[in-house]
């Protein structure tokens, strides 16, 4: 059994939990603007919670690919208010979706229990940030950057090379004194994998997972779910659903969805059948 220690939260993983995408950009491949004011964000992860979601996953800068990078000072204006209202008034563990270590340091302090970072801890100041607190860290494989990343992607053997990289990154935070209970691992579908990568990882998650540590998957409204199904973003649930679905029944523990209630009616399905 898993368990997952996140500051003042301890996740139990006997069953797929479900982060719930809070999106507070103009930019985001999928609802950007929809909730960039404070209020709106808010209201939306109150609605997120109603729903069944087990985490909340706030961001401030989209990691779409060709995505614009945001200055330090507008993800913070952005991400630090809507932290301190949930922080106050939900009772599941807020995390925050950032590489910068200014933004990670301010959001812990504001009340968020979990650092999701698209560049593993790699930015300097990174592993500090999260060392020096309680929060649970998400790590994440990413070739390239946002604005590089999908721009003819190669692997030898892409499940091995991000098996590899993940393992390494996990090493590092327990060198730093991050506990292996407060570590999860993403293999980044999307970011810097063709369709054909993205494929690959689905199929082979079991592999992923022999590393030991819970695996969060985020497929939600993806590029790949489009090249599938042929929808665009706007129509991509029942895909998303499906594949929270087979994510969940190949090993993940956590699926990061846009579509919260859908994809927690499904999960309780395959909970049982499981």
């Amino acid at each position: 059994m898993m368990i997952l220690h996140c500051a003042q939260f301890e996740l139990t993983l006997t069953r797929p939990h479900v982060m719930g995408i809070v999106n507070v950009t103009p930019d985001s491949f999928s609802d950007g603007g929809h909730f960039v004011h404070t209020s709106a964000a808010v209201e939306h992860a109150f609605a997120l919670v109603e729903q069944g979601a087990d985490i909340l996953d706030v961001g401030g800068e989209s990691t779409r690919p060709n995505a614009t990078p945001v200055a330090l000072q507008e993800e913070l204006d952005r991400v630090i208010p809507v932290i301190e209202v949930l922080s106050r008034h939900v009772k599941v563990p807020i995390s925050i979706d950032t590489y910068k270590p200014a933004v990670m340091v301010e959001a812990i302090r504001a009340g968020a229990s979990i650092v999701n970072d698209v560049r593993a801890l790699q930015e300097l100041g990174a592993m500090q940030a999260v060392a020096s607190s309680k929060v649970g860290v998400c790590l994440m494989h990413m070739q390239g950057t946002p604005q590089t990343m999908q721009i003819d992607p190669v692997y030898t053997h892409v499940v091995d090379e991000v098996k590899s990289f993940l393992a390494e990154r996990a090493a590092a935070c327990l060198a730093a004194g991050i506990a292996k209970e407060r570590i999860m691992l993403d293999p980044g579908f999307g970011f810097g994998k063709t369709r054909a990568h993205n494929i690959q990882l689905i199929q082979e998650l079991a592999n992923l997972q022999s590393l030991g540590y819970p695996l969060l998957v985020g497929l939600s409204r993806k590029s790949v779910l489009g090249q599938v199904t042929g929808q665009d973003v706007d129509a991509r649930l029942h895909a998303s659903v499906a594949a929270a679905v087979i994510s969940a029944m190949k090993g993940a523990n956590i699926v990061r969805v846009h579509d919260v209630k859908a994809t927690v009616e499904a999960l309780k399905v395959v909970t049982a059948i499981l």
